[in-house]
C-alpha cells in the first residue's frame, strides 16, 4: 500500500525553492568568479607582454657606426680564408658609377668572442658562423635601434660560401636602405627649409641646410653644397611624359637628353663649355620604384665639354602620370682627388626622400 506524501505548507515549499535557487546561484556565482579570475590572468599576461615589448623598444640604445660601414662577426680563421674572401667579393665590391674603385661597405671584422657590449650596437651587422643546421635571415633592432643583422649559418665552409652568395643581394639592399634612412634622419637635425621645389614642381626633398638653391629657371632648379675641394649638386627638372623610351634605345635616349640639359642649364667657365655625359663609361641603368612610382635609375660619369672637369652622377627619372610628366632628380659631385662614395650616397639619400606635395 502506497502512502501519500505528507502535505507541505506553502511557506515550507517557498523556503525549499529559495534554498535551491540559492544553491544554483552559488554554483553559477562560483563559475562566474572563476571565469573572471581566468580572464583577468590572461589580460595581465598579455599586458605584461606588451609592456615588456614596449620596454624593449623604449630602452634600446641608438645604433652606432659610420654610413656605409658593416660589422662582420666571424671567426678569425674563416675571415682570413675562403669564407672571408667570399664576403669581401660581395660586400666590398666596387660601387657602380664611380671614377675610382671604392667598396660598397667599409668592413670591420669582429671575432665572436668579443661580440658583446658596445660591439653589438653597430647599425649593420653580418653574422657568419658554423652551426649544425643551415639557416639565414634578417633580424631587426635586436641590440640597438635602428639595426639590421644578416645571419648566415651552416655546418661547413662550402655551405657558408653558397649561402653568402645566395643572400648577398637581399642583405646588401637591407643594409643600404637602413643607411639611407639613417642619413635622412640625420638631415633633420639641421634641415633645409626652402620651398622653391614645392612651388615649382610640387615636391619636397629632405636635405641638410648647407644645401642652398643656386639657380632657378623656367623648368630647372639647381641646389648646391660647397665642400672642401669642390661641390655637391642637386638638379630638378621636368620632361614630357614619353620622352625616354622603355626599350633597348633608352641608354642612347638618356645620353642625348642628359647632354641637352647640360648644354642649356649647366655651362662651364667659357663659351662652348657645358656638362655632358662621359662617353668612355656607359652608364648603369636600373628599374626601381621611388615614392610609389616607376623610376629609371642611372649612375654614371659627367664631364665638362672642352674642359678638364668631371665626376660621378646619379639620376632618377620618375614616371609621374598624375601630372603628365617625367620628373627628373639628379645628384652629382665634383671633388677632385677625393673619395666620392659617401658624397654620392648622401645625394642618393636626399633624392630618395622625395615626397609629392602638390603645388
Amino acid at each position: 500500500m502506497v502512502q501519500n506524501a505528507p502535505v507541505r505548507s506553502r511557506t515550507e515549499r517557498t523556503w525549499d525553492n529559495y534554498g535551491k535557487i540559492n544553491r544554483r546561484n552559488g554554483i553559477n556565482s562560483g563559475i562566474r568568479k572563476g571565469i573572471a579570475l581566468f580572464l583577468t590572468g590572461v589580460l595581465l599576461v598579455l599586458s605584461s607582454c606588451k609592456e615588456s615589448e614596449k620596454d624593449k623598444k623604449r630602452y634600446l640604445p641608438d645604433s652606432v657606426g659610420a654610413i656605409n660601414s658593416l660589422a662582420v662577426v666571424i671567426d678569425n680563421e674563416m675571415w682570413k680564408g675562403e669564407v672571408g674572401d667570399e664576403i669581401r667579393n660581395y660586400y666590398a665590391a666596387p660601387v657602380d658609377g664611380l671614377p675610382s674603385v671604392e667598396p660598397l661597405f667599409t668592413l670591420h671584422q669582429i671575432p665572436p668572442s668579443v661580440f658583446n657590449g658596445s660591439t653589438t650596437k653597430s647599425r649593420n651587422i653580418l653574422l657568419v658562423q658554423k652551426d649544425t643546421t643551415t639557416g639565414s635571415g634578417i633580424k631587426t633592432d635586436t641590440f640597438a635601434r635602428p639595426q639590421k643583422i644578416g645571419v648566415v649559418k651552416a655546418p661547413d665552409n662550402g655551405e657558408l660560401i653558397a649561402l653568402i652568395a645566395k643572400t648577398s643581394d637581399k642583405y646588401i639592399r637591407e643594409f643600404k636602405d637602413n643607411d639611407v634612412k639613417e642619413n635622412q634622419k640625420r638631415f633633420l637635425t639641421s634641415e633645409n627649409k626652402e620651398t622653391y621645389l614645392q612651388q615649382k614642381f610640387g615636391i619636397a626633398l629632405t636635405m641638410p641646410s648647407v644645401y642652398k638653391t643656386a639657380k632657378q629657371e623656367d623648368n630647372f632648379i639647381w641646389i648646391e653644397r660647397m665642400i672642401s675641394k669642390g661641390t655637391m649638386n642637386v638638379f630638378v627638372y621636368e620632361l614630357p611624359l614619353n620622352s625616354i623610351p622603355d626599350d633597348s634605345t633608352r641608354v642612347d635616349a638618356f645620353i642625348k637628353m642628359h647632354d641637352s640639359i647640360g648644354k642649356k642649364y649647366v655651362p662651364g667657365r667659357e663659351k662652348g663649355m657645358y656638362m655632358i655625359t662621359q662617353k668612355a663609361y656607359a652608364p648603369y641603368i636600373f628599374d626601381i620604384t621611388l615614392a610609389g612610382k616607376p623610376t629609371m635609375e642611372t649612375k654614371g660619369m659627367w664631364e665638362m665639354k672642352n674642359f678638364a672637369m668631371a665626376g660621378p652622377f646619379i639620376n632618377y627619372i620618375i614616371t609621374d602620370k598624375e601630372n603628365d610628366r617625367l620628373l627628373v632628380l639628379e645628384g652629382l659631385t665634383f671633388a677632385p682627388s677625393e673619395d666620392k662614395r659617401d658624397y654620392m650616397f648622401e645625394l642618393e639619400s636626399i633624392l630618395k626622400s622625395i615626397r609629392f606635395t602638390g603645388k
